[in-house]
Order: C-alpha cells, then structure tokens, then sequence
C-alpha cells in the first residue's frame, strides 16, 4: 500500500457562503513537495444521500430541480444532506419525503461515491428505497421538484437525455439496477 502524503500546512484561501478553497501543503514520500487545492463543503459534516427509490420492480423516481452550476432544470435522484444526529437510513428517508413526496418501509445502504475526489472533500452516501408509501413533508426547497420515473432498462439513454447530466446519479441507479438483477428482484 502507497504511504500518503504528509500534510505541511493547511490554509483556507478563499470562502463563500456554501463552499472553502482550501490549499493543502503536502510532501510525498519520494521528498517531492506540491501545493493542492480542494473545496471543502462549509456543511454540517455530517455528508449526504442520495437515493434510488423503486416505484416498482423496474422503475425509480426522478426528479427535476434547478441546479444553479449548470444554470439549468436537471433530472437526478433525490438528495440532501445528513442531519447533526441524524443516520443514513434515516436521512434518505426523510430527502425521499421533502423532494418527492415518498417514504420507503425498506432502506438498505448500497456505497459512498465522491463526485471529484482530486478536488473535492463531498462524499455522498447511495440508498436504496423500496415498498414506497406516498408522504410528504416540507423541505426547504425554495420551489417544488418535478417528478419523473425512469425505467432501469432505460438507462443508456437516460445517460444521453439533455436534461441528465450528474454521473454519480448514473452510477447509483446501475449499482441499484445490478443489485436488484442479482437478488432476483428485477424481471429480466
């Protein structure tokens, strides 16, 4: 196994209200030195989900949301951030609820994903719902989320729709797919 790199100096350069650049001084183990930049979330910690929950054996819920890094309306899976005390189950249900108006009787973790691990700290946790109840409570998007289904058959060309363009979404939903085909839940 590669040694990590040892951290010389840590210092914040720049800040907003959501995100921190933060430069990371750090010597590898052959003696080189190298200044790295990453964005650190200005969150609770606590991370996120993101989840896959099954209308039926076959199809997931969308959504649609403003998303305003592409100044575009997006399709992806609900998502949101953990609670302070919160676990994961319970946080992927209650973002079920907020964006989409679903709870789950059935929430299994399925693995964490990092968007861009060379400059990002966020890592985001994938659930699976299943046997969904309609419920909703108040979230706080500033407007409501569009729903969409997608058929998990459907899933290369929902990687080429022009309204769905998050690949961590992408891969859940195949990890989620490839789950259900192996237990046997998904009519092949």
């Amino acid at each position: 196994m590669r040694q990590k790199p040892t951290v010389l100096a840590r210092e914040i350069v720049a800040s907003s209200r959501l995100f921190r650049v933060e430069e990371v001084q750090l010597r590898f183990s052959n003696g080189v030195e190298r200044t790295y930049e990453r964005l650190v979330g200005r969150g609770n910690g606590y991370g996120a989900v993101m989840i896959v929950a099954m209308l039926d054996a076959e199809h997931a819920v969308l959504i649609e949301e403003y998303c305003g890094g592409t100044d575009t309306y997006e399709l992806s899976l609900p998502k949101g951030l953990i609670e302070p005390g919160e676990d994961i189950l319970a946080a992927a249900n209650r973002e079920l609820k907020e964006e989409a108006g679903f709870g789950a009787h059935q929430l299994e973790h399925l693995t964490e994903l990092s968007l861009s691990p060379g400059y990002m700290s966020q890592k985001i946790q994938v659930v699976l719902a299943t046997d969904l109840y309609e419920e909703r409570l108040e979230g706080d998007e500033p407007e409501p989320m569009g729903l969409d289904k997608v058929n998990l058959r459907e899933l290369s060309a929902l990687a080429t729709h022009p309204q769905f363009s998050e690949g961590r979404a992408l891969a859940a939903l195949y990890l989620a797919r490839d789950l259900l085909i192996q237990r046997g839940a998904f009519p092949l």
